[in-house]
């Protein structure tokens, strides 16, 4: 492989014929973009989130435009390699789908957890997949290389930033309020994907989830935090709130509950496809509030010990939405986006 193509030469694939519906519905042509991935066994979960990710379009810019070969740490960046190859044979359409072998088998070798040809659970492989791509491509400034994270502050970040900082991580800080003596102190905490409480309802919205994630909370008995100035460990409140609202923003749904009867919780959830404000949980003193549109969704039917995976994504260009259950790809009216299945979410900010 002579390396991947520019993003200027795969949307050129689109002028030569009169439409994009054109190009789509001719079936022995390309389908950029638009490209199945083959099950190689229980794999549905990483199709899912790979579909997604090669959806999102400054990240595809940043493969296809073949920056991520100047940026690539190459002693450790087998894996980052197979997905910027993955990326170019999805966009450069030549097939109705191709096989992920090659990612999967070099992504195993680093994450044995995923070698295994059995289902697993999409937000962790997804948190995986980011964190690797970070390793790969991270920029560390010598300052840093010399630095000790303080207390709650995000590894990812003391390691250095890239491609995967600057699109997906955002910062909250948990503001702590001692009940005794009142004094109060910030917590930060990096984040690439937020795990949204679902209310115990049949119906809710995504703001719902958001009012739960952020609600004040009381944290006593073995919550207890240990209290500098009172010198031993005291009840307090815990508040969240965004510090830095990042470009491309992961909502997972806490579709599992794991204490108690384990079970999956089949609550309906409602999302905006645009206009999703957050400016509700974002600090006073954070100035870049975003307003947030619905890119692409990861949809998990079953239950807790079988299921499958899919992902609805939003094209970059024909700004259709499109079903992608592993190698078959499927145009779905705006209508069906909206599913009880929803367990990622991807939203992107205006202007990206």
């Amino acid at each position: 492989r002579g390396g991947c193509p520019s993003l200027p030469k795969v949307l050129m694939a689109w002028k030569w014929k009169s439409s994009p519906k054109d190009q789509l519905e001719d079936t022995g042509s390309l389908h950029p973009g638009l490209t199945g991935l083959q099950n190689l066994e229980n794999t549905c979960y990483m199709n899912a989130v790979l579909q997604c990710l090669c959806s999102l379009t400054p990240l595809v810019q940043y493969f296809l435009s073949g920056t991520w070969n100047t940026d690539l740490h190459e002693e450790i960046g087998e894996s980052a390699t197979a997905f910027a190859c993955l990326v170019s044979d999805m966009w450069l359409g030549e097939f109705d789908y191709v096989s992920p072998e090659a990612f999967h088998s070099v992504f195993g070798k680093r994450y044995p957890t995923f070698s295994r040809r059995t289902q697993h659970d999409a937000q962790e492989f997804l948190i995986c997949v980011l964190d690797d791509l970070h390793e790969a491509f991270k920029e560390v400034r010598p300052s840093q290389e010399r630095q000790s994270p303080g207390a709650g502050a995000s590894t990812r970040s003391s390691r250095g930033t890239s491609i995967i900082t600057q699109l997906f991580e955002g910062q909250l800080s948990h503001g702590i309020r001692c009940l005794a003596c009142k004094s109060h102190s910030e917590k930060p905490e990096s984040f690439t994907v937020l795990s949204l409480p679902i209310p115990s309802t049949r119906v809710c919205s995504l703001q719902d989830c958001l009012e739960c994630f952020f609600q004040p909370d009381t944290l006593t008995l073995s919550n207890q935090i240990h209290c500098y100035w009172c010198g031993g460990n005291q009840d307090a409140t815990v508040k969240a709130s965004i510090t830095k609202a990042p470009p491309i923003i992961i909502f997972h749904l806490k579709r599992y509950s794991l204490s108690g009867n384990r079970r999956k919780l089949s609550t309906t959830v409602c999302y905006p496809f645009s206009d999703l404000d957050l400016s509700p949980y974002i600090s006073a003193s954070c100035r870049n509030t975003r307003e947030y549109s619905l890119c692409a969704v990861v949809n998990h039917a079953g239950d807790m010990d079988y299921g499958h995976y899919t992902a609805f994504c939003k094209h970059s260009v024909t700004k259709h939405w499109y079903s992608f259950d592993d190698a078959q790809v499927t145009k779905i009216p705006d209508s069906e986006v909206q599913a009880d299945t929803a367990y990622l979410l991807f939203y992107t900010s205006q202007g990206y």
